[in-house]
């Protein structure tokens, strides 16, 4: 199983919260890069254009809800290597 396989089945395991590193590293997976950010809040776009924002908590924790968000934006659950 890759890193890749394991993260997207850590978030699809739907956990409380996840590091921000493996937000990032997921997103950067899929084609997003960090265009910016202020305080607790990272904005990734891909090439097309999407845009999805990113908040923090705590320093490098991010809640489920946006972890949820993650999963039915990335299609993680039909995901397919």
């Amino acid at each position: 199983m890759t890193k890749l396989q394991k993260l997207i089945n850590q978030f699809l395991a739907d956990p409380t919260e996840a590091r921000f590193d493996e937000v990032r590293s997921l997103l950067e997976a899929f084609g997003y890069e960090e265009k910016r950010s202020k305080g607790s809040h990272h904005v990734f776009e891909n090439e097309t254009g999407s845009v999805i924002t990113v908040p923090k908590k705590g320093g490098q924790r991010v809640k489920r809800i946006y972890l949820k968000r993650l999963v039915v934006l990335l299609d993680l659950a039909n995901w397919k290597e």
